[in-house]
C-alpha cells in the first residue's frame, strides 16, 4: 500500500483526475462491442466484458461508498451477489464459471451502474481521509488489472469464433527482435528486491528484503516466434526429455503442438490470431500465449533455464532491454516474501490467499494498461495457463 503523499491537500484532486481517466479507459475498451460480445464467457478462466465493467464498479461501491459515505444507497442490492469475485468476507457470490449466463443486466444497465458509482465517487472523493484514499488507489490499480483481463478475455472469446473477428484494426508494431540473442551478465552477491519507494505497490510486492544472486546471465530480449518455430520443427512438443512431468502430461492430454493462438486457418504456414485479427506469423515478434510448462521446456531444449524472480527484478531495476512486450515467466513460485502480512479486512484477500501452486511473471505486455508496469510487480498464474500475453526470456548459470 502507498505511503501518504507529502502534499496531502493535492492527493484527493490528483486521485480524482486519475479516477476519471482510469474509469473512462475501461469504458473505452468496450466501445464497439455488442451486448452479446460483452456477455459471453468462453472458458472458466475468462470473464465477460460486462462482468469486468461491473465488478470494478462493485469494488468502489462496496469498499468506499457503502462503507465510508453516510447515506449512500447502493445502485442495486442484488449486484453484490452477481459481481463479487472471491471476497469470502463479502458473502456468497454467483459461480465464476456461470458469469456468461448473466444476460441481465444488459451492457447498457452496467454502464448506467458505472455512471452512478462514478458520480458518487466524484462527490465523495474530496472528503476522504488517507485510509480511504489508499483504498481509492488500490481500486484504480485493481481496475487496471481488469483492463488487461478484459482484453485477454475478449481475445479468447473471439478466437473461438470461426469468423475470427478483430477486436481492433490498430495492430501494434512489436516486430523489433530481429537481432541475434546476446547474453547480459547479471549482478551477483547480496541484492535487495521488493517495492521500496513511496509510490503505490500491491501488498505482495513487499517487504523489501535481501536475496543472494549467484553468477548468471539473462538474454537481452524475449524468445521470438522464429526461434519457437525451430523448437516445434525439431520435435520439441513430441520429446518428453525437455518437459517437466506435469507439463508432459498436459501436452499429451490437451494435444498441444504450438502456442495458444497459432493456427493454419489460411494455408500450410502458421498464422497467429490476435486482437487485430488473424495474420501471418511475425517471425521477429516475441512468442506469446505460452504456459509455464512450454517456457520451461523451451529453456531446457535451448540449454538454458528460466530466470528467477530475483534475477529478473534486479536486472530490470538497472535497465533490462526489450521488457514490457510480454509477461515473462520466471522459475519462481508465487510465495510470500519474508515478513509479508496481508492487509486487514476483506481487501486482505486480494493477493495473499493465492500464494499456492502459481508462478511469478515479470514485466508487462502490450495489453498492460499505461502506468501499470514496474520492476517489483508480481504477476502470477498457474503453470498451465496461457491465455494471457505470456512469453519468456532465457537465463543461464555462469
Amino acid at each position: 500500500m502507498p505511503s501518504p503523499d507529502a502534499d496531502n491537500d493535492s492527493r484527493p484532486s490528483d486521485l480524482l483526475a486519475r479516477f476519471r481517466n482510469v474509469r473512462s479507459h475501461s469504458v473505452g475498451l468496450a466501445e464497439g462491442l455488442s451486448d452479446a460480445d460483452a456477455t459471453v464467457q468462453s472458458m472458466d478462466d475468462a470473464s465477460p466484458t460486462k462482468w469486468h465493467l461491473a465488478h470494478t464498479s462493485w469494488f468502489f461501491e462496496t469498499f468506499l461508498l457503502r462503507d465510508h459515505v453516510p447515506g449512500y444507497a447502493v445502485f442495486n442490492d442484488r449486484y453484490a451477489y452477481l459481481f463479487n469475485s472471491y471476497y469470502e468476507a463479502e458473502g456468497d457470490r454467483h459461480a465464476r464459471p456461470e458469469r456468461g449466463l448473466l444476460t441481465r443486466p444488459s451492457l447498457g444497465e452496467v454502464l448506467a451502474y458505472r455512471a452512478h458509482v462514478d458520480a458518487a465517487m466524484t462527490e465523495a472523493m474530496t472528503g476522504f481521509m488517507e485510509p480511504q484514499l489508499d483504498l481509492v488507489e488500490l481500486g484504480l490499480h485493481h481496475e487496471q488489472q481488469h483492463q488487461e483481463l478484459l482484453l485477454t478475455d475478449i481475445l479468447h472469446l473471439f478466437s473461438r469464433n470461426p469468423l475470427m473477428p478483430a477486436y481492433s484494426e490498430k495492430r501494434p508494431d512489436i516486430s523489433a527482435l530481429a537481432s541475434s540473442l546476446q547474453w547480459l551478465e547479471g549482478p551477483t552477491g547480496v541484492r535487495s528486491i521488493g517495492h521500496a519507494d513511496p509510490s503505490f505497490a500491491f501488498d505482495c510486492e513487499g517487504p523489501r528484503h535481501d536475496v543472494l544472486l549467484h553468477p548468471h546471465a539473462l538474454a537481452d530480449r524475449p524468445v521470438t516466434n522464429s526461434e519457437w518455430l525451430t523448437f516445434i520443427e525439431s520435435g520439441g512438443y513430441r520429446d518428453p526429455v525437455h518437459w517437466l512431468s506435469d507439463g508432459w502430461a498436459w501436452v499429451q492430454n490437451q494435444q498441444i503442438e504450438a502456442p495458444l493462438y497459432w493456427n493454419r486457418a489460411t494455408g500450410p504456414e502458421w498464422s497467429e490470431f490476435g486482437l487485430w485479427g488473424n495474420h501471418p506469423l511475425d517471425p521477429y515478434a516475441p512468442v506469446k500465449h505460452i504456459s509455464l510448462y512450454e517456457a520451461d521446456a523451451y529453456a531446457t531444449w535451448a540449454g538454458a533455464r528460466l530466470p528467477t524472480e530475483a534475477e529478473w527484478e534486479v536486472a530490470a531495476a538497472q535497465g533490462l532491454p526489450n521488457s514490457g512486450l510480454v509477461w515473462e515467466w520466471t522459475g519462481s513460485a508465487y510465495r510470500p516474501y519474508p515478513g509479508f502480512r496481508p492487509a486487514a479486512g476483506a481487501v486482505g484477500e486480494y493477493n495473499g490467499k493465492f500464494m499456492s501452486g502459481q508462478f511469478v511473471l515479470k514485466g508487462g505486455s502490450i495489453a498492460t494498461s499505461p502506468g501499470h508496469m514496474r520492476s517489483s510487480y508480481r504477476n502470477f498464474f498457474y503453470p498451465h495457463q496461457r491465455w494471457q500475453f505470456t512469453g519468456l526470456r532465457l537465463a543461464k548459470d555462469l
